[in-house]
């Protein structure tokens, strides 16, 4: 299957405000966002991508259209379910403020107990993320081939989900798990289970992603086996 390579979108104003933005309209990229956005498209460009899909949401929307930018002819589809939680009546508030919240606690220790007031629970949006990243890397294999590599561009929390997901964590552990800013975390899903590749990566290179052609006469199987000792 195809492999995946999540984006956290660049830095916004409200991460740096201290608010919990949610699905506020109109939260940007700072200028330092900007910059990252740029920076991880920089590492992207050399990729043969076959998909762009993003958050509806504008800072995930720029980021996405950064990558786009150097990759002609290939336009961003937005998909809802990779869309922020649904923080409810959180939305907007200071963190600061939130952590007073006994649910503070619980989001921490046992987020799969959690819904947000007014808003969504994190099993929720935890299946509707692995679902659409789990739709799309099947519908690219077949239009694209197995080895095809795409971009999905979403949030801390959701990207955080999925990772936890393809290691067969329980939703409980995802707090473990640190995604920054405009960081690549590429995911393989195979027949069997899914190799986490890399994980809150913002600087090393690339490349190593392209598939390798087969060797000549030959037709290169993939396998869902992890190497023994190591690759």
């Amino acid at each position: 299957m195809p492999t995946v390579i999540l984006v956290r979108h660049g830095r916004s104003a409200s991460n740096t405000s201290g608010t919990l933005a949610g699905r506020t309209p109109g939260v940007k990229l700072d200028e330092t966002g900007v910059r990252q956005a740029e920076a991880v498209a920089q590492r992207l460009a050399t990729l043969p991508l076959a998909a762009i899909v993003t958050s509806p949401l504008e800072r995930c929307k720029q980021t996405a259209a950064a990558i786009a930018k150097l990759h002609e002819g290939l336009r961003p589809a937005t998909d809802r379910r990779l869309t922020e939680c649904g923080y409810g009546d959180w939305t907007g508030k200071k963190i600061a403020t939130l952590a007073k919240d006994p649910l503070w606690a619980v989001v921490q220790q046992h987020p799969s107990a959690v819904t947000f007031p007014g808003g969504e629970s994190m099993r929720a949006m935890q299946q509707r993320a692995v679902d659409a990243v789990r739709a799309h890397d099947a519908a690219l294999a077949k239009s694209h081939g197995p080895n095809a590599l795409w971009v999905a561009v979403s949030h801390g929390d959701v990207i955080k989900a999925i990772v936890a997901d393809a290691l067969g964590q329980h939703l409980d552990t995802f707090q473990r798990i640190v995604v920054d800013t405009a960081s690549t975390t590429i995911i393989t899903y195979t027949t069997t289970r899914p190799f986490l590749v890399r994980l809150n990566d913002s600087g090393s290179e690339l490349e190593s992603l392209i598939p390798k052609p087969p060797a000549k006469g030959r037709t290169k199987k993939q396998s869902s086996d992890a190497v023994v000792g190591g690759r």
